[in-house]
């Protein structure tokens, strides 16, 4: 889905450092395990999913993003932010 000015407007870039560790985790774990996340051929460990995603936020490759609209967090890799799209 391609997100325009108009929908990015409700969408606030949440930093990882400012969330609790348990929130951190919380929203890492509901990101990995929400239908459709795809991770390829490959079988990992929800740990090592967790480990992968904490990974990327750290090394800036991915943001967390909360929707105020539908209320609901999801973490996007910085160069679909860049391309405009949002998944």
């Amino acid at each position: 889905m391609v997100v325009g000015q108009r929908e990015m407007n409700k969408v606030v870039k949440i930093p990882y450092e400012q969330l609790s560790p348990g929130a951190l985790q919380g929203v890492i774990e509901e990101f990995i395990t929400r239908e459709g996340t795809e991770y390829g051929g490959k079988i990992f460990s929800l740990e090592q999913k967790v480990s992968q995603i904490r990974g990327q936020l750290e090394s800036g490759k991915a943001i967390i993003t909360y929707d105020e609209e539908t209320g609901t967090c999801n973490i996007i890799s910085t160069e679909k932010l860049k391309k405009g799209v949002q998944k």
